[in-house]
């Protein structure tokens, strides 16, 4: 069977979900290692986690009291799923700040990642709004926020203040959505491999590496769940 000249990932994520920072380094560390890195196309996804979040979520409670609240559990032992998430993260070479997160309504900056996508620097932007959510502690629900982190990404801020004015990619967003419902996703991040492999959570690099060669060698029919599962976030939290 004639090997596949490209290779195409979905992948679903969204901006408020540590463990989808982590699988987009993990992504990255497998496609180093990949020897038909130039023929990939990664394209970014849109999955909301909370999709009734405000845009802003009111200040008041800690991100452990947050995720104390998700799990039903102690304050103590949300704070160490905490630290435990900061030490893997580090590991991939990530800085996350959980003290300075400010969770909010994630609709417009996935509409600013299609934007993205159609002016060719959508991983720029992808990897600038995770930054600035998991780091930085910034305000990824606000419109002028999202302007100006894109604007940094390389997208013009005036035309992400004009498509966030109005609906632009509201449907897009949407359809990211209904497919990723269609495929059974129901955590993130999701990675759909050369249309055949289904990989679900942050996985290893070398876990990842082996489905991309495997993906490769492999003439795309219908897709399949690869059996392991790698840590996920869903809507009830992330574990």
């Amino acid at each position: 069977m004639t090997a596949m000249k490209e290779l195409r990932i979905d992948v679903w994520s969204d901006i408020a979900c540590p463990w989808c920072y982590v699988g987009k380094r993990r992504l990255e560390a497998a496609l180093a290692r990949f020897a038909h890195r130039d023929a990939v196309e990664v394209v970014w996804r849109a999955f909301e986690l909370d999709p009734s979040a405000k845009r802003v979520l009111d200040a008041g409670a800690s991100y452990a009291e947050r995720l104390a609240r998700k799990y039903g559990t102690s304050v103590a032992k949300a704070e160490g799923m905490i630290r435990q998430m900061t030490e893997v993260a580090a590991a991939d070479g990530l800085e996350f700040h959980f003290e300075k997160v400010r969770p909010g309504n994630t609709f417009d900056a996935h509409r600013v990642l299609h934007l993205a996508a159609e002016r060719g620097v959508q991983d720029a932007v992808k990897e600038r709004l995770l930054r600035a959510y998991m780091t930085e502690g910034e305000a990824i629900g606000e419109p002028e926020v999202l302007a100006r982190l894109a604007g940094e990404a390389g997208l013009d801020p005036t035309e992400v203040r004009a498509a966030l004015a109005g609906d632009a990619f509201a449907g897009e967003v949407r359809a990211d959505e209904a497919e990723a419902r269609a495929i059974g996703v129901t955590g993130v991040p999701f990675f759909a491999v050369g249309g055949r492999y289904g990989v679900s959570g942050a996985q290893p690099a070398e876990a990842l590496l082996g489905v991309l060669q495997r993906a490769w060698a492999e003439a795309a029919d219908e897709p399949e769940q690869a059996p392991a599962e790698g840590a996920a976030c869903g809507p009830d939290g992330c574990a």
